[in-house]
């Protein structure tokens, strides 16, 4: 079992940067790939970002290539987020997963932990 817990996230003004932390606690998620996933009100969840075990290679929707960075620390057991340029269409409740494979992954079923998820939201 993997227990995660996401924070950091909060309310920023449209431009803006926050960073997103996920500790993973129970056994080691360090070899599987890990992402997040984003759901605005009224919309399914979706895609955002992964890496795959031991960090060795990302990959990330288009709506946040170049503003958002996905990272991991395999000492800590805890994956980032870090979303610069934020716009208000990035509102959204923002969660970890823990991947059933080390590869990355984007569809949703592809992960069988998750956090509680943190909220976002961008102002314009």
């Amino acid at each position: 079992q993997v227990q995660l817990v996401e924070s950091g996230g909060g309310l920023v003004q449209a431009g803006g940067s926050l960073r997103l932390s996920c500790a993973a606690s129970g056994r080691s998620a360090s070899a599987y790939g890990m992402g997040w996933f984003r759901q605005a009100p009224g919309k399914e969840r979706e895609f955002v970002a992964a890496l795959n075990g031991y960090g060795g290679g990302t990959t990330y929707c288009d709506a946040v290539k170049g503003r958002f960075t996905i990272s991991r620390d395999n000492a800590k057991n805890t994956v980032y987020l870090q979303m610069n340029f934020l716009n208000p269409e990035d509102t959204a409740v923002y969660y970890c997963a823990v991947a059933r494979y080390s590869g990355t992954r984007t569809n949703l079923y592809d992960y069988n932990y998750w956090g509680q998820g943190t909220q976002v939201t961008v102002s314009s």
